[in-house]
């Protein structure tokens, strides 16, 4: 397992802080002074971070189906050419940029072989696909259809961020969202030139998304308005709307145009918060890595070839100069120390999401500097409660970085994570339905009892990630595990409870922006302490307030982090050990109920599977008898044989008793009928 990076000054805190101590594990060497509370009236409702409701125009246009404004169809399911959620049939071309390359044979790599020399539809799928789903990208055909095929909490290339949805959200609680506008010139460029609208730009993207934002609060003044102090977002909750405060997410910040400049530009168009770092390097700083498809987008624009550790093969690091840790070696460029300074002086929002820990380090010293001047992620994972593959990460987010916010007087974003995560007892709830709103929960209350950040939402929606799964239902309920454990849990849900929500969110996990109240629902019913979430409109003001000024030094003095107490991780791989194989795949016995998705015989409750094993293991679960079937039914049989039916009422045509709901069959003129 990798070792991550983490600063000297900070290394103490990785060893744990006792409650009531005082901690100079940053090296601060003074003492806590404690900011006094707005004097404000709070505000309701939650806060949504990070939130892309016009990436329909993100990449050119070229990516997204669907409008944030409507109306909302089916779309063309992939068949080509289709007007969406594919790359170019060929992109080999784009490994080849690098006159000293050519020695790197890259197509024995899985991620880059699908994606730069299959292309296509296959490239396409590859990018949308993750444990428990089918992706809704290339083709797409059985995703195509709005509300049976789309949203769902997989949805990478389908509009998650509608208008209606948003407004629902609000009236059952959201009252401040982060709106971000976004693009990638990479991903933009591997899209068919006929599905962009205009050339690839990132800030010609980003420009058009901030209008948009303004527009739509224009023309929708009764529920939504642009939030521009927080004052102002006050105001605007307080009048029962919802508080809009626009950012922005990209590499290629401000292009090649003065970036003070720029930034004055942009404030006067609404833009309060900001990344400075993305995806990609950039002349602001070093970004942190996670994916392998921005690692080679890295290596398109410097050509390097890092061999201190493995992130894009486990031999070499394409793009990025990493340490032995795996981490960028890169942090805050003289330029970027300007920018930040210069959204200080302004009084603006430092996103830190994406920025190497380097970043993270240098943008705290700035903070430190500035009378401990707010810094926030908007969307982020715990390192410690992860499991080891994400935990790897760069992006994702350590203690010390967590107790430099805190100092800050700073917020977390919680990714509405789809990843399997490890157990936090301290939770109490139950981390049994991997990927769901129970591994969310351990997450959260991880960061509640042991970090003890004060936390929102940072969802990312529309943001090219998957979300939360669902508890039930047959959309991939449980499934950031493999297959038989997934099953086994998706059983224990219908059967151990707590029960469903009622809304679309139970079989199709956090598939759109209205889902967002039915997740904290969720959370309640599981036991989670989410007042602090349901109120995070408020903390987001108060760190706002905070950046304003004025401030007299450290706004917490985060002594109190505890890290402890996150389970061990047992691997996949001893995990599935424990379970049967038939045709060299693991199953769970006799989970699946009648008319569910079964391989073999024995995942059935009734032990009859239709499927023909080792040769086509696909297959429905058939009864055998009446008690394989819900109540009111029973099994059938001639051309129903197998299948649960409905029981009858009296006066229609029956075989036998069991049939009708009465429980007799008898003879008449007619034939015989249930009684």
């Amino acid at each position: 397992m990798k070792i991550s990076y983490v600063p000297l000054f900070l290394v103490a805190l990785t060893q744990g802080c006792d409650a009531g101590t005082t901690s100079d594990a940053a090296g601060l060497g003074e003492p806590a002074l404690q900011e006094p509370l707005s004097l404000a009236t709070p505000v309701a409702g939650f806060a949504e971070l990070h939130h892309h409701m016009m990436a329909e125009e993100a990449f050119s246009g070229g990516w997204l189906h669907g409008s944030h404004a409507g109306p909302l169809d089916d779309c063309d399911g992939g068949l080509p050419p289709s007007d969406h959620a594919r790359v170019k049939q060929d992109l080999s071309s784009l490994l080849d940029v690098c006159p000293d390359s050519g020695g790197l044979d890259m197509s024995g790599v899985p991620v880059l072989n699908q994606l730069f020399w299959l292309g296509g539809a296959v490239g396409s799928e590859m990018i949308g696909q993750t444990d428990g789903t089918d992706g809704d990208t290339g083709l797409h055909l059985g995703r195509s259809e709005l509300g049976a095929g789309w949203p769902r909490w997989d949805t990478i290339a389908h509009q998650q961020g509608w208008e209606g949805w948003m407004q629902d959200a609000h009236n059952r609680g959201l009252n401040l969202v982060v709106v971000s506008a976004v693009s990638n010139d990479f991903l933009c460029s591997l899209l068919p030139d006929a599905n962009r609208s205009r050339p690839c730009d990132e800030m010609a993207d980003v420009e058009l998304q901030i209008q948009m934002v303004n527009d739509f609060a224009a023309q929708r003044s009764g529920w939504v308005e642009v939030a521009l102090s927080p004052s102002h977002a006050r105001q605007i909750i307080g009048a029962g709307k919802l508080a809009i405060v626009i950012s922005i997410e990209t590499s290629n910040l401000f292009g090649s145009q003065d970036a003070l400049s720029e930034l004055d530009r942009f404030y006067a168009m609404g833009v309060r918060t900001l990344q400075p770092v993305h995806q990609l390097d950039n002349r602001f700083g070093g970004a942190a890595p996670h994916n392998p498809i921005f690692q080679v987008a890295q290596f398109t624009r410097n050509c390097h070839v890092d061999f201190d550790c493995g992130i894009t093969t486990d031999e070499l690091t394409l793009g990025f100069d990493v340490d032995s840790s795996c981490r960028n070696t890169r942090g805050l460029t003289a330029e970027g120390h300007t920018l930040l300074q210069a959204m200080m002086n302004k009084g603006m929002l430092i996103d830190l999401a994406h920025l190497s820990e380097r970043g993270v380090e240098d943008a705290y010293a700035l903070a430190q500097a500035n009378s401990y001047y707010p810094i926030y992620i908007s969307h982020g994972h715990f390192r410690e409660v992860m499991n080891p593959d994400l935990a790897d990460d760069e992006k994702t987010t350590p203690a010390w970085v967590v107790q430099a916010i805190r100092r800050t007087g700073g917020m977390f974003g919680l990714r509405t994570a789809h990843d399997e995560t490890r157990a936090y007892p301290a939770s109490g709830v139950e981390n049994s339905c991997h990927g769901s709103s129970r591994s969310l929960a351990q997450a959260y209350e991880f960061g509640r009892q042991g970090l003890k950040v004060p936390m929102g939402f940072g969802a990312d929606l529309n943001g090219f990630i998957q979300q939360t799964r669902p508890r039930f239902g047959p959309n991939g309920a449980c499934s950031a595990t493999f297959e038989a454990e997934a099953d086994v849990q998706a059983r224990a849900q219908q059967v151990s409870g707590p029960g469903r929500v009622g809304t679309d969110f139970d079989e199709k996990g956090l598939a759109h922006i209205g889902l967002l109240p039915d997740l904290l629902t969720d959370m309640d019913h599981l036991g989670v302490d989410t007042a602090p979430l349901r109120s995070s409109a408020e903390t987001f003001i108060r760190m706002w307030e905070r950046a304003a000024g004025p401030r007299s030094g450290m706004a917490d003095p985060a002594n109190d982090i505890d890290t402890s107490g996150v389970s061990p991780y047992v691997p996949r791989e001893q995990r599935e050990a424990s379970y049967p194989t038939q045709c060299g795949e693991s199953y769970a016995p006799a989970h699946q109920v009648t008319g569910g998705e079964c391989r073999f015989d024995a995942e059935c409750i009734s032990g009859d599977c239709s499927s023909s094993p080792c040769t086509v293991l696909t297959g429905t679960c058939r009864c055998v008898t009446d008690a394989h079937c819900g109540a009111g039914q029973y099994c059938g049989w001639g051309l129903n044989s197998g299948a649960c039916q409905n029981k009858k009422s009296s006066g229609a045509l029956c075989g036998e008793g069991r049939e009708c709901l009465s429980g007799s069959c008898r003879w008449t003129l007619s034939g015989p009928r249930c009684r």
